[in-house]
């Protein structure tokens, strides 16, 4: 059983995602505000969050960006579900770090299935043996502190920044592909499509290349996807 914490504003839709996700053995707490709903996920450590966008006050969005840079919350898994359905809205969100992102109206049933993913993704994640430590070229990553370094300069990173980062890192010269890099990333019920994964490439190019136009680490291979290079011509 997980404690899911649902932050909605809508009454109806929290009772309706509640009785379904009960039904399934998992325990359920919710607020109804985008501060309050950071607050009680910093007091419950829930295992898992499903936001609301359009929230009075503090929207969910904001919720997402600071629940990213908290120390105790900053792996938990993160479903967006919200009205807000146009491409742009779904990338922003992704961008700030949800795992998972539904557009209203939406399936209970599909819902508790993506709470199962990204539960099964979160054990997973946790029991297997990574190395904690990937040193890339100019780039450090420390994968149990969820930090990165250029030459010794820490890096500012959405949580998906990140893991596209440690897993192109981790296998310097493997040639990833896009859909690949979709499944592992945001898993294969994510609503999105591999643009996601390119959008995603190009801040992690502004960040870490010299030039991002000519990008000497992470390149493209045509036709297919993406790799970390690290032999660079003299």
């Amino acid at each position: 059983m997980a404690k899911l914490l649902i932050v909605e504003d809508d009454t109806n839709i929290v009772e309706l995602v509640k009785f379904n996700l009960e039904k399934d053995g998992h325990q359920v707490i919710s607020a109804s505000e985008g501060a309050a709903g950071l607050d009680l996920a910093r007091q419950e450590r829930p295992d898992l969050i499903i936001l609301d966008i359009m929230m009075p006050g503090m929207d969910g969005l904001e919720v997402c960006r600071r629940m990213r840079v908290d120390d105790t919350l900053g792996g938990l898994p993160i479903i967006i579900l919200s009205a807000k359905g146009e491409l742009l809205d779904k990338v922003l969100g992704l961008e700030l770090g949800a795992d998972d992102y539904m557009t209203k109206p939406f399936s209970p049933r599909e819902l508790a299935a993506r709470v199962k993913v990204c539960l099964r993704r979160k054990h997973h994640e946790g029991s297997k043996d990574d190395k904690s430590i990937i040193s890339a070229g100019p780039v450090t990553i420390n994968a149990d502190k969820y930090e990165a370094y250029l030459e010794g300069e820490l890096l500012e990173l959405t949580l998906k920044e990140f893991e596209l980062l440690r897993l192109l890192a981790s296998a310097p010269g493997k040639v990833f592909n896009r859909d690949y890099l979709l499944e592992r990333n945001w898993g294969l019920e994510c609503s999105c499509d591999t643009r996601t994964v390119d959008v995603h490439v190009h801040h992690l190019r502004q960040k870490i290349e010299e030039n991002p136009a000519n990008p000497k680490y992470i390149k493209t291979v045509r036709g297919l996807g993406y790799k970390f290079e690290l032999n660079q011509p003299l």
